[in-house]
């Protein structure tokens, strides 16, 4: 019998908006992704102190958050595969794979996740890889029915590796929206999208997924460009983010996440962040 992960989705959405913020950069095997993440009972302390909707983690982490008392902490957003395209050298094999992969999503039910995430990558002349991203979210998602857990799908198009990393992003629409478009069609609850090249373009990205977008945060940038950048995409539609070095590698991150919260959840301008950050 399936499960309604209807009492899931309210725990990780406050008035339909939610930021999460993305703390499990290890299973990346980047080096460079982990600068602020060293000591990670301090950063998981910090965030609950600041108090976001939720914190993404994986598995082997997410026992810090989970032993912490009260009912009050952020929901854990739980990542329950891993792969190889974010460094800066291309692999000669590139995969994605699940963690637990006889039962995907029971790990999460047992701490307790409210949501778990799954990539899709899109990389230029790697089809394989792809296929095994399809093979991931088809097996999580009959787990997700199961269990009743929403899944979060994070389709990315990527650029090809052409000496600046295996990390950027290709922001180019309507690659971004025929990706979360087969995303939906895999059965997506939530989708966590990049942003497109232009934020006035992301309402179709929102239109395609017809369920709740998340944006994706990448890179860390300065502080003016991540609050401008979310306002915009806020205002075209998306009910949150999922940013992780733009909350982390900040040197005040629990100002970022008021800030952030106030832009999601009580419309903040740009200033008025800045002013929460600035404070």
């Amino acid at each position: 019998m399936f499960v309604s992960n209807k009492a899931r989705m309210q725990r990780l959405f406050k008035n339909g908006r939610c930021l999460d913020v993305a703390i499990d950069h290890g299973v990346c095997n980047e080096p460079s992704f982990l600068d602020g993440l060293e000591d990670m009972d301090k950063v998981i302390k910090k965030l609950v102190h600041a108090n976001p909707d939720a914190i993404q983690m994986t598995y082997g982490q997410s026992d810090i958050l989970q032993s912490i008392n009260g009912k009050n902490k952020p929901a854990l957003v739980m990542r329950i595969d891993m792969g190889n395209p974010y460094n800066a050298e291309r692999h000669r094999v590139m995969w994605s794979l699940l963690q637990n992969e006889s039962d995907p999503v029971l790990q999460a039910v047992a701490m307790d996740a409210a949501c778990v995430v799954v990539n899709l990558f899109m990389l230029p002349d790697e089809p394989d890889l792809f296929r095994q991203c399809i093979k991931n979210i088809s097996k999580v998602k009959l787990d997700c029915e199961k269990y009743g857990m929403p899944l979060m799908i994070e389709p990315l198009v990527m650029l090809p590796n052409d000496g600046r990393g295996g990390y950027m992003v290709d922001g180019d629409c309507e690659k971004i929206v025929t990706l979360v478009r087969m995303g939906r069609e895999l059965g997506a609850d939530i989708i966590k999208a990049d942003p497109t090249s232009d934020a006035n373009d992301f309402h179709k990205v929102v239109e395609a997924a017809r369920c709740p977008v998340l944006v994706r945060g990448g890179g860390k940038e300065d502080i003016d460009s991540v609050f401008t950048k979310a306002r915009a995409l806020l205002d075209q539609g998306a009910l949150g983010m999922v940013y992780g070095r733009n909350i982390y590698q900040h040197d005040a991150p629990d100002l970022v996440v008021k800030a952030f919260m106030a832009m999601i959840h009580d419309d903040a301008s740009v200033a008025d962040a800045l002013a929460i950050y600035h404070n």
